[in-house]
């Protein structure tokens, strides 16, 4: 992606199946299960590079020793700052005790991180500061080891206010009105009500004592999300470890945000991505499961597991962005996503280049639109496949014009080279822009000047400021006849709110363009008319039932928003025709069948919060308000 955005995060979860002793016998190494989890957190680093944490709980200790153990880190590289600190305690245990290094009681009692149940996230700080507390796991803490609930996901709710004022009904003072606190909160208070149920249910039969092993034994914590978690809105993937080493993994009703799970005779796995498991514990996907929409992972004490429905499963939407962009592309199923979402732009780039292949040469946008661009030049092979077909039937072509054309293939240069390493120091806007034109680099004296068109595919086009600023003069100093920029994501015209950091309706060049058609064509009074359908709906509280921005675009077609597009990307003294070439809708949901979360594309939001939070971003735009609309 040219545009860079921050987005979603990543979770992490094992829990070993058997006692430590085994893995310091099987695999002679008492830290097997922190580096399994170093592992499942790498393969995911695209998920989060803001920050991380881990958290690592022992199973029945006892009394007065530490059972709980984090480490969260925000430093440059922050999943290798926690493990070299986790790999420096039992470094510095080895040296202090070798005779006991191996012996399962010693680490237990003598050194952190020794524990059966573990739990890892990373961080993209979509919105607010980018401080060490923002960083999950977050630890809500008490004596009783049950009520002790230690949790981390990937998740935005659009209903913050309204969950935080149920809390304060529930008698709750909360120190901060933010989703991860108030859904910690909300699952810990129904935490507590269970756990006091169980003991008022022993407490004639047993003394506290065995009453405390009871409710470890039969916390049912099924019933504790079906209560806490029916009013939220948004999409979730919510890890949780209790103290007496319960844990869950919660997944949202429409499965907006992705969770996994694999188990084995040894352990029990959960991760944001399939491929990340399969790397680490070497499984076949066939054997990695996806958590289903409104269910629950529930993995009790004992270690049974079971998948259970927590709330009823709306329409599937799982966000179709992780396909386009997101999740990382060795995936199978993604991989071969991202290439149909190439090939099926294949006529339209065909007609952009008026069919003159002789004279086009194709690239893409380094790194993640590398398979989409496969799929394109597998779809024009396929074109040309046809164009040989029906030149061996002509009958009137020379030898020499026929070996020719059979010859032919399509030109294809990496044009477009990102320098990773390039940092700007720079802290005025005029000057750092200048710096950041330079992010990408490209290969030169390979461009017939005046000759050639340059067909460049991204995997999506959310700003436009990079093409506009970079990319675009970067290839026009190439003196090439036209420069086509190809799309494999749809137009992306609404915020997102649940997870992305795409909120103000202003960034996105998509809407720039239709403010540019409305004002081309004398139509200034829609903007009004939504403004006030807008206010109107929020005063009666019915904001949430209709997206009033789509209005806008009704007047426009796709093509006519594509055309402003590159008018407003194309900077001044470009030589080069520019034109902007989008996948469809239709394209999309045939690449991605399974994955129909089209919201940013369509404002089809999947929860009502979706619709409250487009209003309120296109009202905050009318009042010029720089704000997040949830």
């Amino acid at each position: 992606m040219s545009d860079p955005i921050k987005h979603e995060c990543g979770v992490a979860l094992i829990r070993l199946k058997k006692p430590l002793q085994y893995y310091i016998d099987t695999y002679n190494n008492p830290s097997w299960a922190a580096q399994k989890l170093y592992l499942l957190m790498e393969k995911q680093r695209n998920r989060g590079q803001d920050g991380a944490g881990v958290a690592n709980i022992k199973l029945d200790m006892e009394a007065g020793k530490p059972y709980i153990h984090r480490q969260r880190s925000i430093d440059p590289n922050p999943i290798t700052s926690i493990f070299s600190k986790i790999e420096k305690k039992f470094r510095k245990a080895q040296e202090a005790n070798k005779a006991l290094f191996t012996n399962e009681k010693w680490l237990k009692d003598n050194v952190d991180w020794t524990g059966e149940l573990w739990l890892g996230h990373l961080r993209y700080g979509t919105h607010g500061g980018n401080s060490i507390e923002k960083c999950h796991p977050m630890i809500r803490q008490n004596n009783w080891r049950s009520r002790n609930l230690v949790m981390a996901g990937n998740f935005n709710m659009t209903n913050v206010d309204q969950l935080f004022d149920k809390l304060v009904d529930l008698g709750q003072h909360p120190y901060e009105k933010a989703d991860t606190v108030t859904v910690m909160e909300k699952i810990g208070h129904f935490l507590d009500e269970e756990v006091q149920r169980l003991f008022n249910y022993y407490k004639s039969e047993f003394n506290n004592q065995e009453i405390s092993l009871k409710i470890e034994d039969e916390l049912d914590l099924h019933k504790v999300l079906a209560r806490s978690c029916k009013d939220f809105d948004g999409g979730y993937a919510m890890a949780g470890l209790t103290g007496n080493g319960s844990a869950f993994v919660a997944r949202d009703p429409n499965g907006i945000r992705p969770a996994y799970y694999y188990e084995n005779d040894e352990v029990i796995v959960v991760a944001s991505e399939k491929p990340a498991i399969k790397t680490a514990f070497k499984a076949e996907y066939d054997q990695i499961r996806e958590i289903k929409p409104g269910h629950a992972l529930i993995i009790r004490k004992d270690c049974t597991v079971e998948e259970k429905m927590f709330l009823e499963p709306l329409k599937r939407t799982s966000c179709s962005f992780e396909r386009i962009y997101f999740s990382r592309g060795n995936d199978p199923e993604i991989y071969r996503e991202r290439k149909k979402l190439g090939e099926s732009l294949t006529q339209q780039v065909l007609e952009s280049v008026g069919y003159d292949l002789e004279n086009t040469v194709f690239s893409y946008i380094p790194n993640t639109a590398e398979t989409s661009f496969l799929g394109l030049m597998a779809g024009i092979d396929e074109y040309m496949a046809d164009v040989r077909l029906s030149t061996i039937d002509n009958q009137n072509w020379s030898k020499e014009e026929l070996r020719k054309a059979l010859n032919f293939r399509p030109r294809v240069e990496k044009l477009v080279i990102k320098d990773a390493q390039l940092r700007t120091f720079i802290t005025d806007d005029e000057h750092r822009d200048e710096m950041v034109s330079h992010v990408y680099d490209t290969t030169y004296e390979v461009i017939r000047k005046g000759i050639d068109t340059v067909v460049v595919i991204d995997d999506s086009i959310v700003r436009g400021t990079t093409l506009e600023r970079s990319i675009i003069t970067m290839l026009n100093r190439l003196e090439p006849k036209k420069i086509v920029v190809v799309s494999s994501a749809p137009q992306i015209r609404y915020p997102d709110c649940y997870g992305i950091d795409m909120s103000k309706m202003k960034e996105f060049v998509a809407f720039r363009a239709v403010l540019g058609l409305i004002q081309d064509t004398h139509q200034d009074n829609l903007l009004d008319e939504v403004y006030e359908k807008c206010l109107a709906a929020k005063a009666n509280g019915t904001d949430s039932e209709t997206n009033f921005v789509q209005l806008l675009y009704k007047p426009f077609s796709a093509s006519q928003i594509s055309n402003k597009i590159a008018e407003i990307i194309t900077p001044k003294n470009t030589r080069a025709e520019v034109s902007v070439v989008y996948q469809t809708i239709e394209g999309l949901h045939v690449a991605c069948p399974n994955h129909t979360g089209d919201w940013y594309f369509t404002g089809n939001y999947p929860t009502p919060g979706g619709n409250r939070v487009v209003n309120q971003a296109f009202i905050n735009f009318m009042e010029n308000k720089l704000v997040r609309a949830y």
